[in-house]
């Protein structure tokens, strides 16, 4: 069944802000935000513990990598499982026909879904990072006290760093959570957007080995259309600043802001395709 049309109803960001917090308040209810976030605070937490096998590589950087790597394996969980379930949680109770019955666009149906989302995440990436942060001050003091020569030059961390790492991949998530979202305007089921969530996740991370490959490709149309595939999916790899936290060299904040300019614009294209297939969705 269609919504009816809104002829006449302006677009409110009051209603989608309505819609936004009630989807966040009721991801936290779920133990899936929990549990998840216990595991990534437990497993940064740990690296101090695994610090013995970094088989070389500084130990700072090697928390740093422990911790962020936490971030990403669990918040990647996170954005897939959450954004299909508070989804079709609103399809399967009917409730999305009684909401869209209401003078609501469906445009601000689905952008309030997706900043519940990435306000739940975000809440997640601020807290690991935080907590990250925490840790590698908390170990490198100890480290200038015990070997003082090798921190002549003051402190080897740019906290403001681990905080921009931090948000970059937050916004790598709000990528994901987009992605996710346009998949369940159209998908019947939960678990096929969840299926697909993970699939979008692993060709952006390998996104970059399609571009390098395509200059190789002998066929001309069969280049232009890997190409074509290269646009058409970020590269999750250049969000990936965190691993030049904890090698002394500070980040290029110039490229980090050209790296968020590159999210926002995936978002906000996904976000209009995810309107415009919800739209022609029968609820």
């Amino acid at each position: 069944m269609n919504a009816p049309t809104r002829t006449g109803v302006p677009f409110s960001f009051g209603r989608l802000l309505v819609v936004a917090q009630n989807t966040f308040l009721e991801a936290v209810r779920q133990k899936l935000f929990a549990l998840l976030l216990l595991l990534a605070i437990g497993l940064g937490a740990s690296a101090q513990l695994f610090r013995e096998f970094n088989f070389g590589s500084s130990e700072l950087k090697f928390i740093a990598d422990f911790g962020f790597g936490a971030m990403i394996f669990f918040g990647s969980t996170l954005t897939i499982a959450a954004t299909a379930q508070l989804f079709f949680s609103e399809i399967e109770n009917r409730t999305a026909l009684t909401i869209l019955a209401k003078p609501i666009w469906r445009t601000e149906f689905i952008f309030g879904k997706f900043l519940g989302v990435f306000a739940v995440v975000g809440v997640f990436c601020a807290l690991t990072t935080l907590l990250l942060a925490g840790l590698l001050f908390a170990r490198e003091s100890a480290l200038m006290e015990a070997h003082p020569e090798a921190f002549e030059h003051g402190r080897i961390i740019h906290y403001a760093d681990v905080f921009v790492a931090g948000g970059l991949q937050w916004l790598k998530f709000g990528v994901l959570a987009a992605f996710t979202l346009l998949v369940a305007s159209y998908s019947n089921t939960n678990l096929f957007t969840v299926i697909m969530g993970f699939f979008v996740l692993v060709v952006c991370h390998l996104q970059y080995l399609a571009r390098d490959a395509y200059a190789q490709v002998a066929s001309v149309p069969l280049r232009l259309l890997v190409r074509l595939l290269g646009y058409v999916f970020p590269n999750f790899q250049v969000f990936n600043v965190a691993d030049q936290v904890g090698m002394g060299a500070g980040l290029n904040h110039l490229m980090a802001l050209r790296i968020g300019g590159y999210g926002l614009a995936y978002i906000a294209i996904i976000g209009v395709l995810a309107v415009y297939s919800f739209r022609n969705r029968e609820i």
